[in-house]
């Protein structure tokens, strides 16, 4: 086929960054389509590890990388991750790497404006990155935003850039922050416009050529679809729109150019941050996933909440991101467990429920009921055919799969690229 896209089905750090590099390795084209430099991700390739957040993966590997107009982009977030790939000896330049000219910039005082919110929340904090994600996206929608074409245009940004600082530093004002001075704000782009304007290009040209040229295309997700501002744990989600659907619109190829969609989930549940959790763990089971899947954030370093895998969860993923298939990551991480649990469903206020609520109060109510299938002592790890799974892990794989209604597509029993199970042929 000549295009998939990859999707988190839970919140984030399902292990994306090994099947992308997997998967960009065969492609042609590697498009971020949403998100910002806080979604991180690590590819081991070669025995090197190479940390990402703006970039697409497809860097590592020196295919054509797009950064399209649904991501929010820090100019010099990016400058310093090129310069870190430069170091590893990866050269980036403007014939590998093309970004969108609608692009949002995120600048200095975004990233202000969301620290000093976050910490005016108290205990009520999203859990945000404080990398000016969200107000970026703001300033998008109210039409203020600078975008990537508005450097060359003197005229246009001149007044833009009054719009934007006034709107910040009233915010800022409020909360008793430092204001940003238009001066500063234009040295600060002028710094940067050089360095990344050579990188700009008409990306939805250049797509609708790839697609004639029925080029693969791998469209890689940011965060995961449980983070998605309409369908995830609003109000503790990110500020785009993470499901597959976006693909279109943040790179300018229309509703049908996504090809498979293909969801990633861990054999278990994760979640960075704050937020309703169901399953979360805080028994000796949690500790055990939690150290032996080395949970900690990719950008944040934060330590992850663990969890059994819940089925009611991704079932909803499934179903608002139109998946077709499913990579079960981390299998390996429940070798040696007893017994193993999947939430079936929820308990609800005396009722039980078999979806997943979109009311904030009623997720912290959940209470999930279980499924409780046997373990195994037999290792997983390396494994590369399904077969030769033991038989508990392949009815604990079977039984997810009738409870989400799609097929587990790939399997992956170690972080080595080679460690993957393929059910599905993704290449017919």
């Amino acid at each position: 086929m000549s295009s998939i896209t990859i999707v988190g089905a839970q919140w984030g750090d399902e292990g994306k960054g090994k099947i992308v590099d997997w998967l960009a390795s065969k492609a042609d084209i590697v498009v971020r389509f949403q998100g910002g430099h806080n979604a991180g991700h690590t590819l081991v390739v070669e025995g090197k590890s190479y940390k990402l957040s703006l970039l697409p993966s497809g860097i590592v590997r020196q295919k054509t990388s797009i950064i399209g107009n649904g991501v929010v982009l820090d100019p010099q977030a990016l400058l310093k991750e090129i310069a870190r790939f430069r170091d590893q000896n990866i050269h980036i330049t403007p014939e590998i790497l093309k970004v969108a000219e609608n692009c949002p910039l995120i600048l200095p005082s975004h990233v202000a404006l969301d620290q000093a919110r976050e910490r005016a929340r108290g205990d009520k904090k999203i859990g945000t990155t404080g990398r000016g994600i969200g107000p970026a996206y703001e300033d998008k929608v109210a039409r203020r935003a600078i975008r990537l074409c508005d450097l060359l245009e003197s005229k246009t940004l001149n007044w833009r850039l009054d719009e934007l600082l006034f709107h910040h530093n009233a915010l800022l004002t409020s909360l008793g922050e430092k204001n940003f001075t238009k001066e500063d704000t234009l040295r600060y782009i002028n710094e940067v416009a050089t360095q990344i304007l050579p990188f700009m290009a008409p990306i939805p040209e250049l797509m609708a050529q790839y697609i004639h040229e029925n080029k693969f295309i791998l469209f890689e997700g940011a965060q995961a679809i449980m983070l998605d501002v309409d369908h995830g744990t609003y109000p503790f989600v990110t500020s785009s729109n993470t499901v597959p659907s976006q693909t279109g619109i943040g790179s300018g190829t229309g509703p049908r150019s996504g090809g498979y969609i293909l969801g990633i989930a861990k054999a278990y549940t994760t979640r960075v941050g704050e937020g309703p959790f169901p399953t979360e763990l805080f028994d000796e089971d949690g500790q055990y996933l939690g150290k032996k899947g080395c949970e900690f954030g990719t950008v944040t370093g934060r330590p992850r909440r663990c969890g059994w895998f819940d089925s009611i969860l991704v079932k909803h993923a499934v179903q608002v991101g139109g998946l077709d298939g499913l990579a079960l990551m981390k299998l390996d991480v429940l070798d040696g467990l007893t017994e193993i649990k999947i939430a079936t469903g929820y308990e609800l206020d005396g009722a039980v429920l078999h979806r997943f609520p979109y009311n904030l109060e009623a997720q912290k109510r959940l209470k999930p009921i279980y499924e409780t299938l046997p373990g195994w002592s037999e290792s997983t790890y390396g494994i590369r055919l399904r077969s030769e799974l033991p038989v508990a892990a392949q009815r604990y794989i079977e039984r997810i799969e009738a409870l989400i209604g799609v097929p587990i597509s790939i399997i992956s029993t170690s972080p080595e690229r080679e460690d993957t199970i393929m059910s599905v042929n993704l290449w017919s």
